[in-house]
């Protein structure tokens, strides 16, 4: 019989390591851990320092647009809410729109207001506008403790994102919870794995040299598993926001975080 390769043992040994089956109730509160906590001393200085935190550029254009009218005659949105009022709004997202009838995240939720308060198109997803107003008002909440809403209404949903969470999903038959559950702390190649908290979204990443959001995040997760991504604002991806939140919980708003 042929001898294995090294590069096919490696292969075997990566998706013995995806693969790895999670506890079923996921990490317990007492053993979330950010994503800031594995990070070099160099990166953490980074997202500390708002003076070297390039996330806070988004943050200050977002005050701006907060600010302004999105069209002549249209309230602006701080014509509506007190800037000291949407402190702890970003730790409680996603949330169930009445209207709707469906839970939203804060994206759009921003758009919402646009559409039926300014007379206003919605902003696209991962465009700069919709990134900025979301990173100002996550870092309205900075250091408040992620708070879910217990809504009984919003329990399909974390379901669903549960669901997702813990299911192989794509070719290669990976989870989401096979690596940040199971296997968090442990190595991946140079990189150390981490339990995949939404806590600092929207961050800058260095890898993309931009802001970006966690359903941007989410996009390259599936895309490494060979999974159709969800489409941007897709009920899927509030879903899964939704149970990441609560699988976070009590861990503070970072945004915007820095990260590798």
């Amino acid at each position: 019989m042929r001898a294995s390769s090294p590069r096919t043992l490696g292969s075997l040994a990566l998706a013995v390591l995806l693969v790895g089956t999670a506890a079923a109730d996921g990490i317990p509160p007492a053993e979330r851990r950010s994503g800031y906590d594995q990070m070099a001393p160099e990166t953490r200085a980074m997202q500390a320092d708002d003076t070297a935190n390039p996330g806070m550029l988004w943050v200050q254009d977002g005050a701006d647009l907060f600010a302004r009218a999105p069209a002549p005659g249209a309230p602006s949105c701080a014509g509506c809410h007190a800037e000291a009022a949407m402190r702890g709004v970003a730790a409680r997202y996603p949330a169930w729109d009445e209207a709707a009838g469906r839970p939203v995240d804060l994206e759009g939720r921003i758009n919402l207001c646009r559409t039926r308060h300014q007379a206003a198109t919605p902003l696209p997803r991962e465009g700069h506008d919709l990134l900025a107003l979301s990173a100002y008002l996550g870092n309205l909440s900075r250091g408040l403790p992620l708070a879910p809403p217990a809504d009984p209404r919003l329990d399909p949903a974390r379901a669903e994102g549960r669901a997702l969470f813990t299911r192989p999903l794509g070719q290669l038959r990976f989870s989401c919870a096979g690596c940040h559950d199971a296997q968090w702390g442990r190595r991946l190649g140079a990189a150390t794995i981490p339990q995949g908290h939404p806590n600092g979204y929207p961050l800058y990443r260095l890898e993309w040299q931009d802001l970006g959001s966690l359903e941007r995040r989410l996009r390259n997760c599936l895309t490494g598993m060979r999974a159709e991504p969800f489409a941007a604002g897709a009920p899927e991806a509030v879903a899964l926001t939704l149970y990441l939140m609560q699988r976070a919980a009590p861990l503070t708003v970072e945004s915007p975080a820095v990260r590798p």
